[in-house]
């Protein structure tokens, strides 16, 4: 599997975590009860595995690499994804904060839950069609095989040293909130 395959099965679960966001922020915004350790554990799933484990893949590896194979430091698409990252990361911060609130029995949080949501699952959908479809290819096409061998062995290295991908983890924290987002609408 090339880098930029596993980065795009990583978008596929992170992907399915991004429309029970959306299911359990459209609940909210229609008066329904969720609870707020739903958007919490989002939250988690966020920063443990979007941000903390994909993102740090991304960044770390995956940009300097193609800036060192020709792609423009300044201006260009990987600068348009860093920026990105951090808009995700303040709206994730909003969204854990609102939720914290709301749960402390804040119903003026209610808004701020919906609006930091709608607008993460917003930006991050936005983000992965640009990565899947415009950056990637660029990705492939700049990095030659051989570097991008030693890509992958970057990715698992990221992954061991810290332990930011258990997969099951992550996996099994995705399913938990689609079933949670999913009896929301029955």
């Amino acid at each position: 599997m090339t880098p930029t395959e596993m980065l795009m099965a990583e978008h596929r679960l992170i992907e399915r975590v991004l429309d029970a966001l959306a299911a359990a922020a459209d609940e909210l915004a229609r008066g329904g009860a969720v609870r707020p350790e739903f958007f919490l554990d989002a939250s988690d799933f966020v920063s443990g595995f979007a941000d903390g484990c994909h993102h740090r893949k991304e960044e770390g590896v995956l940009f300097g690499a193609m800036i060192a194979h020709g792609a423009p430091p300044h201006g260009g698409a990987v600068a348009m994804m860093l920026e990105e990252h951090e808009q995700g990361r303040d709206l994730n911060r909003a969204m854990r904060d609102a939720a914290k609130r709301l749960g402390d029995g804040d119903p003026a949080a209610r808004r701020r839950i919906i609006a930091s949501a709608r607008g993460y699952v917003a930006l991050l959908r936005d983000h992965i069609a640009k990565e899947d479809e415009v950056l990637f290819p660029m990705a492939d096409e700049l990095i030659p095989p051989d570097a991008a061998a030693a890509l992958v062995a970057a990715f698992n290295r990221l992954e061991q040293a810290d332990g930011t991908n258990p997969p099951d983890h992550f996996l099994a924290l995705a399913t938990r909130l689609e079933h949670e987002a999913a009896s929301l609408r029955q």
